[in-house]
């Protein structure tokens, strides 16, 4: 593979991970509150002076979360489109992935918490 094919390769792959970042936040409610809340969150860093390793740890966080949060999204567009009827199995495996996505953020919010409360009070 040339070096020129190898930049086009990559090129596109940030071309289609840009579009998919725009339709998931075009198109999905949770992705939309949660950005609200990382723009809160990241308002309320700059209020309180949060220090550079709260500032990575609140990012890390916020990225956790949305990411995670993609993935899910990414799992249940294709069980449905698997499986549009209803079906046990595929509402389990969108439970599941449901389930990664709460497990990250209450470590979030409990990274949250850590960070804000000493600050706070």
């Amino acid at each position: 593979m040339s070096k020129e094919s190898f930049l086009q390769n990559r090129w596109k792959g940030a071309v289609y991970a840009y579009k998919g970042l725009i339709l998931l936040i075009r198109t999905e409610r949770a992705i939309q509150f949660q950005l609200i809340l990382a723009g809160l969150a990241t308002v309320a860093g700059f209020y309180y002076g949060l220090s550079n390793l709260e500032w990575v740890l609140q990012t890390l966080a916020i990225a956790l979360v949305l990411g995670i949060e993609g993935l899910n999204t990414a799992i249940e567009k294709l069980a449905d489109y698997i499986q549009p009827e209803h079906d046990p199995k595929i509402g389990f495996i969108k439970d599941i992935s449901a389930g990664a996505v709460l497990i990250v953020a209450i470590a979030a919010v409990i990274a949250g918490l850590l960070i804000y409360i000493p600050k706070i009070f």
